[in-house]
């Protein structure tokens, strides 16, 4: 295969949004493709989501246009709703494993591959940490035909055993910080990942309510 990838360079808000749309695949494929009011709050999440975002609906929405400009996101078809599904695999040319690497990436910050690892256990089952380390390791070493380097392997925190990844698909980072996690600490993966459902299920009701009051012709409840 000779076909090339040039470099890719995302905005924090694009990252976050592929990011939750290739989440949302993965854990609740039952309501995928995303409606764009369900891909807002998955971006808006307060759990498993490292830095926390406050996006409006227009700059999700001006990052979805340029997405689909970099054929990184598709829309939908077959629904009243514009929904709205990720190309990211074909689009930047990597394997399934790679692909889901760089997606919690995106969504959680930086990670040793461990914390990779057991963070990936419902997108992907890797044998152990070694295959991590070894996808890790390509995406380092990717060459600059195919785009370049897509991770860098920060340096160590003080007292930490392991290093961090971090991605570069927003651009080159400073490979001499920590990349120290803060935003899932104090919660175990499994209560993050209950919570990201719940306020997944949240957003589907929100949209149930609406479309009924369109369809009745009242006025929807007010919405915290």
């Amino acid at each position: 295969m000779t076909s090339t990838h040039p470099t890719l360079t995302l905005t924090p808000i694009e990252a976050r949004v592929i990011g939750t749309l290739m989440e949302k695949a993965r854990t609740v494929p039952d309501s995928y493709p995303l409606s764009l009011n369900s891909l807002i709050i998955g971006c808006n999440q307060k759990t498993t989501r490292d830095p926390l975002m406050e996006l409006s609906e227009a700059q999700v929405a001006t990052a979805l246009d340029n997405l689909k400009s970099l054929s990184l996101v598709r829309e939908s078809s077959g629904s009243r709703t514009t929904r709205y599904e990720h190309n990211f695999q074909r689009g930047v040319g990597v394997f399934e494993q790679a692909a889901v690497l760089l997606g919690l990436l995106m969504l959680r910050g930086p990670q040793t591959a461990g914390e990779l690892r057991l963070n990936t256990e419902r997108w992907y089952k890797f044998a152990d940490i070694s295959s991590v380390e070894g996808f890790l390791e390509e995406l380092q070493d990717r060459s600059e035909e195919k785009g370049g380097p897509l991770v860098v392997k920060l340096a160590r925190a003080p007292g930490a055993r392991e290093q961090r990844w971090a991605h570069l698909l927003c651009g080159p980072v400073d490979a001499t910080q920590t990349g120290v996690s803060r935003a899932s600490e104090g919660l175990s993966s499994d209560a993050s990942e209950r919570i990201a459902r719940l306020e997944t299920e949240v957003a589907q009701l929100r949209e149930t309510v609406q479309k009924l009051c369109t369809e009745l012709g009242v006025s929807p409840p007010d919405q915290a």
